[in-house]
């Protein structure tokens, strides 16, 4: 075999295998949120789902109509972006969803109960999990 079409052969290689060893980046949905806590544990209020919507990757969740969602948190909107909470599914006819976590658009529901204001902003930024 010349190194010439050993080349080639390597190069069609790597460009094959690339995306498995980059992964996927994704766009970054807002650079702050506000929560009631330094955690974003604690509910915020409980909203219903106005309309169906299909998650459309893995940083969403799925909701049907009537369905309750559990919020955690609120995305800062930002220049040319949509508004975007962070909260759980539950509801007696959506057991197979029940405690699934991420985003959805806030046009997409109606806040049906407050439980406490959402007065911290925080950074959405990937956190440090050992605490000092």
């Amino acid at each position: 075999m010349t190194p010439r079409v050993w080349l080639v052969g390597l190069l069609l290689c790597l460009r094959f295998m690339c995306p498995f060893v980059t992964g996927i980046f994704m766009d970054k949905l807002a650079s702050k949120k506000l929560c009631a806590d330094d955690d974003c544990v604690y509910t915020i209020s409980l909203a219903r789902a106005d309309d169906d919507y299909n998650a459309p990757d893995c940083r969403f969740i799925s909701t049907k109509k009537g369905q309750l969602i559990y919020v955690y948190s609120k995305l800062v909107k930002e220049k040319d972006s949509g508004e975007f909470w962070t909260g759980s599914v539950y509801g007696d006819q959506y057991e197979d969803r029940m405690g699934t976590v991420g985003c959805f658009p806030s046009s997409l529901v109606s806040e049906q109960h407050v439980y406490q204001e959402a007065n911290k902003t925080l950074p959405t930024t990937v956190r440090n999990l050992q605490k000092p």
